[in-house]
């Protein structure tokens, strides 16, 4: 995954130190031939399927972030429409050693236009799955999906 140049500037000073970081993930969704929709991308470090996730950059827009997101990684044009789900993560440690945690911000999104592709690297495919069609995702994922589907413009989080 390409590292945020903020990020390498913050290492360089803390080291493998724990980094809190604001995250987006982008639950895009359309209506296509079967229904509704999800766009998931599968990630080139570990081949997992995911909604488009990414890390909000020092004053940008949460929800703007997922967007951007969205074209960087899948060459869709996707609008937000609810923040649909806020939580933290747990901590993660990479392999370098560098430990982080994420406050991942889950927004629902209305497709536009394009064509999913892997535009940058960071996956190795992009594309539409049926709602009732998904792929093997981890529980976390997969809840970050549902939320997303959910018929709320509330966001859920744990009190």
């Amino acid at each position: 995954m390409a590292t945020p140049e903020f990020i390498l500037d913050l290492r360089a000073q803390i080291g493998h130190d724990l980094l809190w970081l604001s995250g987006v993930t982008a639950v895009v969704l359309r209506e296509g031939e079967s229904g509704r929709e999800v766009l998931l991308v599968r990630r080139s470090d570990n081949g997992a399927w995911t909604p488009v996730t990414g890390i909000i950059d020092p004053g940008e827009e949460p929800a703007v972030a997922g967007a951007r997101e969205c074209l960087e990684e899948a060459d869709v044009i996707a609008r937000p429409e609810a923040l649909v789900r806020v939580k933290a993560l747990p901590e993660m440690m990479y392999e370098n050693g560098d430990r982080s945690q994420y406050l991942d911000l889950t927004f629902r999104y209305r497709y536009v236009s394009g064509t999913p592709r892997p535009a940058d690297g960071e996956n190795t495919d992009a594309r539409f799955f049926p709602v009732d069609a998904l792929p093997e995702m981890s529980e976390d994922m997969r809840a970050r999906v549902a939320a997303g589907l959910a018929d709320s413009d509330v966001a859920a989080f744990e009190a």
